[in-house]
Parts: structure tokens; C-alpha cells; sequence
């Protein structure tokens, strides 16, 4: 029985052949990965920039610098908004009744 069981994965071993791989591969296979990954060549510098930042690893980093930015403007614009309230409400407690 083992005979016949060597004899046939040997058989199984050569039917399932790979033919040999083209000269230089596996560096080709490499120089298309990194060319995918290059940058994106495209006619304005807008394209370039919406490709650099929609990439996955610069996409987390795009986001939280927009929410980043928003929080901080949104802060300011609330201090601002603030001041001009206390603004008006000391001239209205300041000025004289008539000017009311």
C-alpha cells in the first residue's frame, strides 16, 4: 500500500509543474508596486493634492487635522462673540437713559 501511495503523490507532484518565472520577476513585480504607490501625476496641483490626501494612511491624519481646525476656529469665533456681547452689555449699563 505504501508503495502505491509514493508512487502516486510522486505522479500528483509532477503533473502539477509552475512553469518557470520570466527573467528579473520579481524586481519587475516590485518597480509596479511602487510605481501604483508613487505619486499621482495628474494635471493641476488641486488633483494632486485631493489624491495625496484621500491616500488611507493620510486620511486619519487629514481628518483629525480638519476637526482640529474647526474646533479651534469655532472656539475663537465664540471668545469673539462673547466679548462683543459683554461689549454691549456694559454701554447699555454705562449710558446715560436718553442714549438708550
Amino acid at each position: 500500500m505504501n508503495s502505491i501511495d509514493a508512487k502516486l503523490s510522486a505522479l500528483l507532484r509532477e503533473s502539477r509543474r509552475s512553469p518557470s518565472l520570466p527573467p528579473r520577476f520579481q524586481e519587475n513585480v516590485w518597480r509596479r508596486i511602487e510605481a501604483a504607490e508613487g505619486p499621482v501625476k495628474s494635471g493641476s496641483w488641486l488633483e494632486a493634492l485631493a489624491a495625496l490626501i484621500l491616500r488611507p494612511r493620510f486620511a486619519f491624519a487629514t481628518v483629525t487635522a480638519l476637526v482640529l481646525v474647526g474646533a479651534l476656529l469655532g472656539t475663537y469665533q465664540g471668545a469673539q462673540t462673547t466679548r462683543q456681547n459683554e461689549q454691549a452689555r456694559y454701554v447699555a449699563l454705562v449710558a446715560p437713559a436718553p442714549l438708550r
